[in-house]
This record gives structure tokens, sequence and C-alpha cells, in this order.
């Protein structure tokens, strides 16, 4: 059913929409439509669909398409989610995300909860809830209720929580464009800990394993402590993650071109250094003939690979058209 957009109310402290990422949704909600409507208790009250509700706006609607969830809908979302965090393997963003939208069902069905457990008692009383209704709100915080439902300390849920509230949409998209990259939880919360350009950044540089730490890239500040150097410079890692970033265009200029070769051949340059190191030498050599003749197959065939390539190239140029 369609609602005024006047109508729905979006309750105080909700995380922030992404003003880029209501950009990007409004100009694919003009081309194809709201595909999934946005969703709000029988009070209207947003309960899910910010950014669609905002992408709304943006492009000047009055009404919005909207689905109607009641008390037995939202506790119905809320133990659906509890059985995906349990049963589904998720990586560190998805998990983070469904606390977010577990967080935002339960505090829809408990409001009381967010103003603190001594607050309770009155709260039910102003919003006309009795402990005797069948519904009535619990006496467990947030993050209470979800380390019993999901067998987790407290501390691990509030831990959590803060790290998303610290990560930007363009690096959690960076993440969801490299399903397969395993974010730890301790690089989550240093990623969460930057600022936003830098972040997104050293997500793009984890996510194409070029970091295996963000220390590499922006070495965190401990009090008595000197940060460690990072092993490559800041300007090259910047420049690698330009253009490894999976939200830009593809590249189409002779610039952009030579701007990625380039750093891939540093790059190989800064690998092959490794292998100079005297701790290294004495490691691994001396080599046998049969190993020292496969080194020398590998090398010949980048050397002829990369050379091939260049032909390709001088064939392009020499006939653009061909």
């Amino acid at each position: 059913m369609k609602i005024a957009i006047s109508e729905i109310k979006v309750n105080a402290g909700r995380r922030e929409a992404s003003l880029s990422g209501i950009d990007e949704l409004a100009q694919s909600i003009s081309e194809v439509g709201l595909l999934n409507p946005i969703t709000i208790d029988p009070d209207h009250t947003l309960i899910a669909g910010l950014h669609r509700l905002e992408a709304a706006k943006r492009l000047c609607w009055t009404e919005i398409e909207c689905t109607v969830c009641g008390l037995e809908g939202l506790q119905a979302k809320l133990a659906e989610i509890d059985e995906n965090v349990v049963r589904t393997s998720l990586s560190t963003i998805e998990y983070g995300e469904l606390l977010e939208r577990r967080k935002e069902i339960y505090e829809s069905l408990y409001p009381e909860t967010k103003a603190g457990l001594s607050q309770a008692a009155g709260m039910n009383r102003v919003i006309g809830k009795h402990v005797s209704d069948k519904m009535s709100p619990t006496p467990k915080s947030f993050a209470q209720d979800t380390a019993g439902k999901l067998g987790v300390s407290v501390r691990t849920v509030e831990r959590t929580m803060q790290t998303m509230k610290g990560l930007t949409k363009e690096t959690r998209d960076v993440f969801h464009a490299f399903p397969n990259y395993k974010l730890s939880q301790s690089n989550a919360a240093k990623l969460s800990r930057l600022e936003p350009k830098k972040q997104k950044t050293a997500a793009i540089l984890l996510a194409s394993y070029q970091i295996k730490s963000v220390d590499e890239y922006e070495p965190e500040q401990i009090e008595g402590k000197m940060p460690r150097k990072p092993k490559q410079s800041k300007e090259f890692l910047e420049s690698v993650a330009s253009l490894k970033d999976p939200t830009k265009g593809v590249m189409v200029d002779s610039d952009s071109f030579l701007l990625e070769y380039r750093a891939m051949v540093q790059e190989i340059q800064q690998k092959i250094g490794f292998y100079h190191d005297p701790y290294f030498k004495k490691a691994v050599f001396p080599l046998s003939q049969s190993e020292m003749d496969e080194l020398v197959k590998l090398t010949d065939y980048c050397c002829e690979m990369m050379q091939d390539f260049v032909r390709q190239i001088k064939e392009v140029s020499t006939h653009p058209c061909g």
C-alpha cells in the first residue's frame, strides 16, 4: 500500500544514510522503479528502508509503497534474522549488517530499551503497555538479548555494533564487491577508526590482497609506542588502490592504462627485492639443478608473456581500426 511520505516517521538515533548511496539509488529508482517497498509499523514509523525513503524524497515523490508490519510480523522477522546468523556462514560485514537490522526491529518492538533500563517501567506506562501484556517489553537491552540468542558475550555484540557504526557505505561496498575476501574483526575495527577516504583505500588494499593488515597502510597510533613504518610508500599503495577500486568504471584512456601498468611493474620490483634478502638466500640456496631449471622456465615464461602483451599493444596502436 502507498503511504504519504510526510506521514512516515524516522526514529532519532538511526544510522544516517549515505549521501552518495542515496544519489545512486535515486538514479536507479527513477529508471526501474521501487522494486522493494519500505517497511513501517502500524504507527507509520520506519523499520527498514531509510535509503529508499530518502531517495524517494530526492525524486520529489509525495508517497511511497510500504509494507506495514505489526508486532507479530516483527517478531517473525527477528526470529528469521537469529536463524540466519546462527545457521548461515556470514562475512564480517554481512554479520554486522544483520545485527544492525536486528537492532532496528528489536527497538521498534521495544522502544523503551533505547532509553535505558532504569526508565523502562516509566516508558511502559507512557506508551500504554503493561507487564502482563503478551507482547510486553523485555527488560533486556538489545546487546543483552542478542548475546543470549546468539551465544556470544554482550561485549562482543557491543564491539560489533561500534565497528559497524564507523564503517562507511563506500567501505562496505568494497567488501561486497570482493565476497571471497575474509575480513577479520581486527581489521574491521581498525578500518572503522579511519577517516572515510583512508578507510575506503585501506579496504580496497585489504580486499585485493595488497596488504594483510590496515597497519601496513595506516599504522595505528598507540600511546607510548612508535608506529611501525609501512613496508611500501603510502603514495604507491594509494595509486594501487585507485586502480583496483571496484566502484569505478572501466579504464578507457591511455593515461590510466600506463598508470596501472607502471604500478604493476613497481609491485613486481618490490616483490623481487624480497628475494635479495640475505636471510632468504640462506634459507633457499643453493637450488638443485632441476629447481634451477624450473626457476629459469618460470622467468622465461613471464618475460615472454609480457613481451607478447607489448606486441599486441603495438599491433593495436599501428592498426587501431583493424
